[in-house]
């Protein structure tokens, strides 16, 4: 199953996709708010998502599943292995964020103005607006800078949680992620029990510019070997 990053949706992971199906049976999910549904009135979080994966699986009578998640879909995949660890077979993670406390979040929230974008960069204001049409891609912006002030405050999971997961983890980085420290993503690699990692040369944090035929014949490798 092939999970998004904040304010993404399952169409940025088309190209990892195609790389998969012809092994796999791939499953992708939108979250709530993302792709064209319906935002919540009620706040997003790490949790929300997660129990959407369940229900998911439950109406596709799926007991067991792999999952890879990119961004913050690592992150709810990560707290998917953490609190429903029958439900998952291994994960991969791609640039996902693990370290969260105030200020990183501070910071994060500032490049998550919808104003400020649309007139900054509004070819990728533009982008978003069809990435969530009929969707408000201005209000669901807001909402996430909500979530990551509050995962600030109280990250969802803790250094002392990865301890505990004990299922084949990949934690895959790129060299030239600007959002996330290779310092971070070794800690949590050091602190899973069953884990692996890769760093992808020439790569930054955006899924559109990974090259997806790699990304696709490591999560194949891992996933047989496990």
């Amino acid at each position: 199953m092939l999970l998004h990053g904040a304010i993404g949706s399952v169409v940025q992971l088309a190209r990892i996709a195609d790389g998969l199906q012809q092994h796999f049976k791939v499953y992708t999910l939108n979250f709530a708010g993302h792709g064209g549904r319906q935002i919540p009135e009620t706040p997003l979080s790490i949790e929300l998502f997660a129990g959407e994966v369940i229900r998911f699986m439950a109406a596709e009578g799926l007991e067991k599943i792999n999952v890879f998640g990119y961004s913050m879909g690592g992150y709810v995949g990560m707290y998917l292995a953490k609190h429903f660890p029958e439900k998952l077979s291994c994960l991969i993670t791609l640039a996902t964020k693990f370290e969260w406390d105030e200020a990183i979040a501070a910071y994060e929230v500032r490049k998550l103005d919808p104003e400020k974008t649309e007139l900054k960069v509004p070819e990728f204001a533009e982008s978003l607006r069809q990435l969530h049409v009929p969707g408000d891609w201005k209000k669901l912006m807001v909402k996430t800078a909500e979530m990551m002030t509050d995962m600030g405050v109280q990250n969802p999971i803790v250094p002392v949680d990865y301890k505990t997961i004990n299922l084949p983890v990949m934690l895959l980085l790129g060299d030239r992620d600007k959002m996330v420290t290779l310092e971070e993503t070794l800690e949590v690699y050091k602190l899973l029990p069953n884990a692996r990692m890769a760093i992808l040369p020439f790569t930054g944090h955006s899924v559109e510019q990974v090259d997806a035929e790699t990304i696709a014949l490591l999560v194949r490798k891992f996933i047989k070997k496990n």
